[in-house]
């Protein structure tokens, strides 16, 4: 079920924003709570031969994005999300292939279904190798969709 929900997310994604395409972000894994994404180094690279903050930046954003859309997949509820508000620091170069990883902080979905919005407070940290290169903190809303 979760490499079918993976394999949708991506999709999802390289249809409808078409930068994730671009950047060949893809999601990873899903195991206890903890969405893992990636995207290779290459086609986001910058002048330092590192990844371009704006690509770290959309990495981040897509990852807690994708995270909130499994949940609402797993929960069998239906919601339009947007990010509200982002927040990011950088902490090191990205030099290698990174991984981005979110864990889910047990938010509730269900008023969704009650045609209420949901909001989810995010953090997302991205890795190279063993190094901690920057965590990004997100607020996503999650709108009822319209019947």
């Amino acid at each position: 079920m979760i490499d079918s929900l993976l394999a949708e997310l991506e999709q999802t994604w390289h249809q409808t924003i078409p930068v994730s395409a671009f950047m060949q972000i893809i999601p990873l894994d899903y195991h206890a709570g903890q969405l893992t994404v990636s995207a290779p180094i290459t086609p986001n690279i910058n002048l330092h031969q590192t990844m371009f903050a704006g690509s770290i930046y959309t990495l981040a954003t897509l990852t807690g994005w994708g995270m909130v859309w499994l949940q609402q997949r797993i929960a069998a509820v239906d919601g339009d999300i947007v990010l509200a508000d982002g927040h990011i620091r950088y902490l090191a170069p990205i030099t290698k292939t990174p991984i981005s990883k979110c864990i889910w902080p047990e938010a509730e979905l269900s008023r969704l279904s009650k045609g209420r919005r949901v909001k989810v407070k995010l953090e997302v940290e991205l890795w190279c190798e063993d190094e901690l290169c920057a965590i990004f903190e997100g607020l996503y809303v999650s709108q009822p969709l319209a019947v």
